[in-house]
């Protein structure tokens, strides 16, 4: 088949596009940066160098391509984050799930695609009630300020592709990376703050934390593309959601590093903010229940606790 790989230069797209390629479809693959089109060609796709919030530029190039299948995974996300100004470090991805989504399928209705896969996140579900949510639960709806314009960015993604009548559409959303090219991975910002016990167990560590290795997350996302399954929305998370007070300590031990300390929910407040406080004390897990029983696709890592000792493995 004839895909459109959006995003291929990012933490799941390099991972993806391989996958892709290796089943024998026929993929184009975009990238902002010139010196990035060199891979996309080594890894055996048509590189293309595309603005993805200039609309013209957009359509030009999935006209020239003429995809069965857009896969969106534009995303713009520094490689350190200041959880208290959380809004400002997603500005850009914001304007990708936004104004690029809105692109990308305009030229996706222009050439008659038969189908559109969305990247989206799962942990924006509404931070009450039950800790495992599935995909008819509900997400946020008010009590967020700090990451109100980034939740509101991702149901934009998730509404504009759900809404579409003449294209299949997918949203995936993923848990928390793990892996090659995340921010949890060796000599990544997350991973040497547990190092340096600078990432604490807050308040009780209640938070509930869904993962997913960004492999097991690409050959989800292929499988949606390219297999007959049913549109819709899915959660990509593994089979262990895990609260901050098992899977921290966990990963500190696996690191080498000292177990984290503990620290009380107001006094994390001036280090990482709402919403830093909110996602280690509030945060719901997710259920892939129906991942795994619509998609054809098994888990290589079920468990971050596997995943986290193949992760120090391969990197």
């Amino acid at each position: 088949m004839k895909i459109f790989l959006a995003g291929a230069t990012g933490a799941i797209g390099k991972r993806l596009l391989p996958m892709l390629v290796s089943a024998g479809h026929n993929v184009t693959a975009t990238t902002q940066h010139a010196d990035k089109m060199m891979s996309i060609h080594s890894a055996g796709a048509t590189p293309l160098r595309v603005d993805a919030l200039n609309k013209e530029e957009v359509l030009a190039a999935v006209r020239k391509a003429q995809p069965e299948i857009i896969i969106h995974q534009l995303t713009a996300i520094p490689p350190t984050l200041d959880l208290r100004h959380f809004d400002q470090a997603f500005e850009l991805t914001n304007r990708l799930r936004t104004e690029g989504t809105d692109y990308l399928l305009a030229a996706a209705r222009a050439v008659g695609a038969r189908r559109f896969i969305a990247q989206s996140y799962a942990g924006w579900y509404a931070r009450t009630g039950g800790w495992i949510k599935t995909e008819t639960d509900p997400l946020i709806s008010s009590g967020i300020s700090n990451g109100r314009q980034t939740l509101e960015a991702t149901v934009h993604v998730e509404e504009a592709v759900l809404k579409e009548k003449a294209i299949e559409g997918f949203v995936l959303r993923y848990g928390s990376f793990y892996g090659p090219g995340t921010s949890l991975a060796p000599q990544a910002w997350f991973f040497e703050g547990i190092r340096q016990r600078k990432v604490p167990v807050v308040g009780g560590g209640t938070g509930y934390w869904s993962f997913i290795h960004i492999d097991d997350a690409a050959a989800a996302t292929l499988a949606a593309a390219v297999h007959s399954t049913p549109a819709g929305l899915y959660n990509i998370t593994d089979d262990e959601p895990a609260p901050v007070s098992v899977w921290l300590p966990y990963l500190a031990e696996v690191l080498g590093a000292k177990a984290p300390r503990s620290v009380p929910k107001w006094l994390a407040r001036f280090a990482v903010g709402e919403y830093g406080v909110a996602v280690m004390t509030e945060l719901r897990g997710s259920s892939n229940r129906k991942a795994k029983s619509l998609l054809p696709w098994t888990l290589k890592w079920p468990s971050w606790r596997q995943g986290f000792f193949c992760n120090m493995e391969m990197n």
